[in-house]
């Protein structure tokens, strides 16, 4: 496994899912909660951040970690509620956002995903962009209801609509919106403060992940609370400023390839300059997502 490989792990929890839980030490991890609206919370620890909605119905959550952060999880949602947890809705597939899957459909969770999310548990991946074989779940692991579109949930006197991104992040993308609440959980198709890992081998894409973004932003106004799956809490503003990076970066790596440029001189020209103060500091570094938006655009 290459080092800068190993380094992004270690600095934001496995993103692709593909670094073995056995290998990290969950024991110094810290559940926070971070209240959003009445009933609706952000659950942050080791892994894509955590919606939770409770209330007189049941706890609903949106993503749950790894599975030895479950015992933690469950202790952070007792604390706010009486109410077990009925429902998981995975974002996507990547082992930091279901691997507590499995713990938490024994204490009788209903684990609901998009179709795609279920097929690829269902057996074994491999991510391109690090090399990396993901073995298949276990059959209890894998989400029970699963959904082509979109799917509500009427719960605790709110309305939870998730729906269907097309090849954003992956192509099994979910983005979850709590309309009374005025709370939208992106998952993956939003790392706020970070270039983001777009799998591509999972069907991603950077023009899906701007069209998701684009779908989002006229939902939502400047007092939406929106989760992303990596980074803290956001705005309109922040998923703004997100899209605006997205677009400005695979509009000067279009040009690279519409010129015929290779990988090599499309790095070397440098298109991602402008914003990499800004997002170019975290787990993928501005030439690694270069690569990302040319792989994607360009097909090779």
């Amino acid at each position: 496994m290459r080092a800068w490989w190993i380094a992004g792990l270690l600095g934001i929890c496995s993103i692709a899912g593909t670094w073995p839980a056995a290998a990290q030490n969950f024991d110094k991890v810290e559940i926070k909660t971070e209240k959003l609206a009445d009933g609706v919370y952000m659950l942050t620890g080791e892994g894509g951040n955590i919606g939770l909605g409770v209330g007189e119905d049941a706890a609903f959550l949106i993503d749950d970690q790894y599975a030895p952060l479950t015992p933690k999880i469950l202790a952070a949602i007792a604390a706010l509620t009486k109410h077990p947890v009925k429902f998981v809705l995975n974002t996507h597939w990547h082992s930091d956002h279901v691997g507590g899957n499995e713990n938490l459909g024994k204490t009788g969770s209903l684990i609901v995903a998009h179709d795609n999310v279920r097929r690829r548990m269902s057996s074994e991946q491999f991510i391109a962009a690090f090399k990396e074989k993901v073995a298949a779940s276990p059959q209890t692991s894998l989400p029970v209801v699963t959904f082509a579109e979109s799917v509500s949930f009427h719960l605790n006197g709110d309305e939870i609509h998730g729906f269907h991104v097309a090849n954003a992040h992956t192509d099994g993308d979910t983005v979850v919106i709590f309309r009374k609440a005025n709370v939208v959980h992106m998952g993956d198709v939003f790392f706020n403060g970070y270039y983001p890992f777009i799998d591509l081998s999972s069907g991603g894409s950077i023009n899906g992940t701007i069209a998701a973004v684009d779908r989002v932003l006229p939902m939502i106004d400047a007092k939406t609370k929106v989760i992303p799956g990596h980074g803290p809490l956001s705005d309109k503003a922040g998923l703004g400023a997100y899209r605006d990076m997205l677009a400005g970066i695979r509009d000067r790596v279009q040009a690279q390839v519409r010129a015929g440029k290779s990988l090599q001189e499309t790095i070397a020209a440098n298109p991602s300059a402008q914003f990499d103060e800004v997002w170019g500091k975290g787990f993928l570094k501005p030439a690694r997502f270069v690569e990302t938006v040319f792989k994607s655009l360009s097909g090779r």
